[in-house]
């Protein structure tokens, strides 16, 4: 298999890395970092303007029809830059839902407006007692002679606070009673009886918690013909898991690159701490992790569109090994720069925090493993 970049993928990249290098400089994240918002309204219309948000999304409804592989390309540069706006959220979660649910005027909709930045999205899908399993809802919706009717509540929904529109998981009941069945239903951010209590991310951004006691939606609002969504919710999920992997590799990458040079020109007993042979040592090592996890992230990336098992155990053995490794490395990172590494003068620290944050999305390493071992003994999803 030739894994070289093709010209189209090699000036996606440098494209991406060039733009995070101008625009994302330390005074930037700290502004962001006190911005209520999270991100910069402006930086989102130039990913427009860039053709970054209609990247995922087929040409029939203004997009450029690329892949996973595209994605991750542009989300390693993002995580050199810890970029905070709401790409994961809108592009690899909401516009991917969308295209693989939605009906052909639902599609028409919505993603013409993503591809142009005028309409942002969120998946509300993780519940309190799920523990990572996309399986357990209890949110329900509950048909009536007007449409939908829903009730529940979500955390931990990434940049929901920003979404013009939500994407919000349900069980259907319709006049049997329960169907078995998960939905997904298109939620205004404006919709009354929606409440919204949003808080920042650890290393940037922001996420918020959902309550849906009392939601009233059209009949338009599930996506599709109404069955069953799990299937399209774990391969949504997967693609994002290979897109944060990317990300993360980007994150690690620039503390290898930080710490190295950090070495070089800090002294100890009259010599830089490079010339130290256990510290060269440890740099190789925070390299070879590096290259691994780049390694994980662009097979899990190839596997995107592969069989739902050979694409979940890709999705979970990279979310697994991507955050063994970026742990090892942020915490090298942070060692290696002595004191220096937890002050904000320096901010290896607010990499580390983004790594913090990754593990934890969709599942730590331990849970990943687990889910790996589990597809391989029964071949089913899960």
């Amino acid at each position: 298999m030739d894994l070289n970049l093709s010209d189209e993928q090699r000036l996606l990249r440098e494209s991406a890395e060039r733009f995070v290098a101008e625009s994302y400089d330390a005074d930037h994240r700290r502004k962001m970092a006190n911005d209520p918002l999270g991100f910069s309204p402006a930086v989102w219309t130039q990913f427009a303007e860039l053709g970054w948000l209609a990247l995922p999304i087929p040409e029939q409804f203004d997009g450029l029809g690329g892949g996973a592989v595209e994605i991750g390309i542009l989300m390693e540069a993002f995580g050199r830059g810890l970029v905070s706006e709401p790409y994961v959220a809108t592009v690899v979660l909401g516009a991917a839902l969308i295209d693989r649910c939605g009906s052909t005027a639902q599609k028409q909709a919505s993603l013409p407006k993503i591809a142009d930045g005028s309409l942002k999205l969120a998946l509300a899908h993780s519940e309190r007692a799920a523990r990572f399993d996309l399986a357990k809802v209890a949110t329900a919706a509950n048909k009536t002679a007007q449409g939908w009717r829903l009730a529940g509540s979500k955390i931990a929904v990434l940049d929901g606070h920003a979404a013009d529109e939500i994407i919000v998981s349900a069980h259907i009941h319709d006049h049997r009673g329960p169907s078995g069945r998960i939905g997904l239903f298109l939620v205004p951010a404006t919709a009354p009886g929606l409440s919204i209590s949003d808080y920042p991310r650890l290393g940037g951004g922001r996420a918020c918690n959902i309550e849906l006691p009392d939601v009233h939606l059209p009949e338009d609002a599930l996506l599709g013909d109404g069955k069953d969504a799990l299937p399209a919710i774990e391969w949504a999920v997967d693609r994002a898991m290979a897109a944060l992997g990317a990300e993360a590799v980007g994150i690690m990458q620039m503390l290898l690159e930080t710490t190295l040079e950090y070495t070089k020109i800090r002294k100890q007993f009259g010599r830089p701490l490079s010339a130290n042979q256990v510290i060269r040592h440890r740099l190789a090592d925070m390299a070879m992790q590096v290259d691994e996890a780049r390694s994980m992230a662009l097979r899990a990336a190839l596997k995107a569109d592969s069989t739902p098992i050979e694409r979940a155990r890709a999705a979970s053995g990279a979310k697994a090994k991507i955050g063994k490794c970026a742990r090892f490395v942020g915490e090298q990172s942070i060692q290696l720069h002595g004191g220096m590494g937890v002050t904000e003068e320096l901010e290896v620290g607010a990499y580390f925090k983004r790594l913090v944050a990754f593990d934890t999305l969709f599942g730590g390493s331990a849970h990943h493993y687990a889910r790996h071992a589990r597809l391989g003994r029964t071949g089913v999803s899960a």
